[in-house]
C-alpha cells in the first residue's frame, strides 16, 4: 500500500488532499492487479483510467490556479508536467486491453508510471509550491546564483558543496543571459553533464554523511536526491532546440529554484555532529 509520506507534504491542504487521493487510486489499481477473483479486468481498467483522467485534470487545474495567484516561479513547468501525465493516461484509454495477458500487462505499467511520476513529481516539483519568492522578486537579484550566507547549514563539507553547485548553475545561466545559439548547444550540454555529475557526486557525499549520524530523515532526502537527478538527466538537447532560450531559462527557474528550496527546508534539518 502507497500512502503520501510526510516528505510529500506541501502544506496546502486543498493540494495535499488531492494528492492523497491520488495515491487511493494508485492502491485500488494496486488491489485490482493482486486480486486473483476477477475473471476480467477489462470494465474496471477503464473505469479507473476514466477516474485518474477525471481526477487529474480537477487537481491539475486547482494547482495551477493556486501557483498562478501566487506567480510561482515552477508555473510553466508544471504544467508542461501535467500535460504528460493526461498524455500517457489517455495512450492507456485506448490500449487494446480485450485479453487478460493485455491487461495484467497494462495495469503493472500503469502502476509502474503512478508510483514513479506520484513521487518523483511531488517531491521534485510540488514540494516548491509557495515556498519560493514570486517569479520577478527573486530573479531580479543582481545575482540570484550567488551562494549567499542564508543558505548555510554549518555543516563544512556540505556547505562546500553547495557553493560548488550554485557556481555550476551559474555558468548556465550566464549563458543564459548571453543568448544561445545552435553552435552553443554543445558547451550548454557539456555544462549541463558537469552539473548532472557534481550534483551526483555531492548526493553521495551529503547520504553517507546523514548515513553515518544516523539521520532519521536519509529515505525522505534520497527520494528528493533521485527526483532531481532523474530531472537532469531528462534534458534533451531536441528539446533544447525547439526554443532555447525560453527552454533554458525554464530551466534554470527550475535547477535554481530546487536547489534553494531543499537547501531551506530539507538541507538545514541535517544536524552537525561531529564524526
Amino acid at each position: 500500500m502507497f500512502t503520501l509520506t510526510s516528505d510529500c507534504i506541501i502544506g496546502v491542504e486543498e493540494i495535499d488532499n488531492e494528492h492523497r487521493h491520488l495515491f487511493e487510486l494508485l492502491n485500488e489499481g494496486l488491489d485490482m492487479l493482486h486480486n486473483n477473483y476477477l475473471p476480467d479486468r477489462y470494465e474496471d481498467i477503464k473505469a479507473l483510467l476514466r477516474e485518474l483522467e477525471s481526477y487529474a485534470d480537477q487537481h491539475f487545474a486547482h494547482e495551477e490556479a493556486y501557483m498562478e495567484r501566487l506567480r510561482d516561479p515552477e508555473l510553466i513547468l508544471q504544467r508542461s508536467q501535467h500535460m504528460v501525465f493526461k498524455e500517457k493516461i489517455r495512450n492507456w484509454y485506448f490500449t487494446n486491453i480485450d485479453e487478460m495477458e493485455e491487461q495484467e500487462k497494462v495495469l503493472d505499467e500503469l502502476l509502474n508510471f503512478l508510483v514513479r511520476w506520484l513521487y518523483h513529481h511531488i517531491i521534485g516539483s510540488d514540494i516548491m509550491i509557495g515556498k519560493l519568492p514570486p517569479l520577478e522578486e527573486w530573479m531580479i537579484r543582481e545575482n540570484p546564483c550567488e551562494f549567499t550566507d542564508d543558505y548555510k547549514t554549518g555543516i563544512y563539507l556540505i556547505d562546500k558543496e553547495h557553493k560548488e553547485l550554485f557556481r555550476i548553475i551559474d555558468k548556465v545561466n550566464r549563458m543564459v543571459h548571453e543568448q544561445i545559439t545552435e553552435e552553443d548547444y554543445e558547451e550548454v550540454m557539456n555544462v549541463l553533464g558537469e552539473l548532472k555529475a557534481y550534483t551526483e557526486f555531492h548526493f553521495k557525499d551529503e547520504e553517507e554523511y546523514m548515513e553515518s549520524i544516523h539521520y532519521e530523515g536519509l529515505a525522505a532526502q534520497k527520494r528528493a536526491h533521485a527526483a532531481f537527478i532523474e530531472k537532469i538527466a531528462d534534458i534533451k538537447i531536441e528539446d533544447i532546440e525547439k526554443n532555447p532560450q525560453e527552454y533554458m531559462e525554464t530551466l534554470i527557474e527550475y535547477l535554481l529554484g530546487w536547489l534553494i528550496n531543499h537547501i531551506l527546508y530539507t538541507d538545514k534539518k541535517i544536524p552537525d555532529v561531529q564524526v
